[in-house]
């Protein structure tokens, strides 16, 4: 096993761990299905999106691990990257204190549903991941890179962040919380002011991006915007 992918499984078993902690901390039991499904549907999903990677395409499992506030180089972004790091915190940790306090319900077979959507999500990411080798964590323009416009990219110009959108949506759901979805909405201007500012980088850096967008109209929901 090289470094790369200890350092992986290492992060792999910490997340896990703090997932689980940020789940059944708020629940305050043991005995919540949801979150017990949830983190093996999550996990698994990342796993196999990450053996993948390993697989096929190593140098975009490099540029997927490096996320975050440091790695991001416009100020925009970094305010963006922070945003939504405490924002996914607050979907995950809200959803059970939801469900531990009574505050609303869901039906188990809405709950299986909202994990179904999780693994759509981690679908796309993978269809994103046989097509574009360039599809980094976070925002930038490498040598070499060229714009793509097949597969996913020929419905949406940012299919990763279209992923996405299932991920937040699913995980309330299949965490049992309504009242947490009401979060979901707060994401969308955290994604349109990511999506506006990474386009400036392109079109700026990114030679026939301009063409891409003319081809593809769509950035985020196709038929919508």
């Amino acid at each position: 096993m090289n470094p790369l992918h200890k350092r992986l499984v290492r992060s792999a078993v910490a997340g896990t761990i703090v997932l689980l902690a940020l789940i059944l901390v708020p629940a305050w039991t043991l005995q919540y299905w949801q979150g017990w499904v949830y983190v093996a549907v999550f996990t698994i999903c990342s796993g196999a999106y990450t053996v993948y990677l390993a697989k096929h395409d190593p140098a975009l499992l490099i540029r997927r691990t490096e996320v975050g506030i440091s790695h991001e180089r416009e100020l925009t972004q970094k305010v963006v990257i922070a945003l939504f790091f405490v924002g996914s915190i607050a979907l995950v940790v809200l959803s059970p204190l939801d469900v531990r306090f009574g505050w609303s319900s869901m039906p188990w077979q809405v709950s299986i549903g909202g994990d179904a959507l999780v693994v759509f999500s981690f679908y796309v990411f993978y269809l994103v991941s046989k097509v574009n080798t360039y599809a980094a964590a976070n925002v930038r323009v490498e040598v070499g890179q060229k714009v793509v416009s097949t597969g996913v990219y020929g419905f949406v110009r940012h299919p990763m962040y279209f992923a996405a959108l299932f991920l937040l949506l699913g995980t309330p759901v299949a965490l049992g919380s309504r009242w947490t979805l009401l979060l979901f909405p707060a994401f969308m201007p955290i994604l349109v002011t990511r999506i506006l500012n990474e386009e400036s980088v392109l079109v700026r850096e990114l030679p026939g991006y301009v063409d891409c967008m003319d081809q593809v109209r769509y950035r985020l929901i196709p038929g919508v915007w």
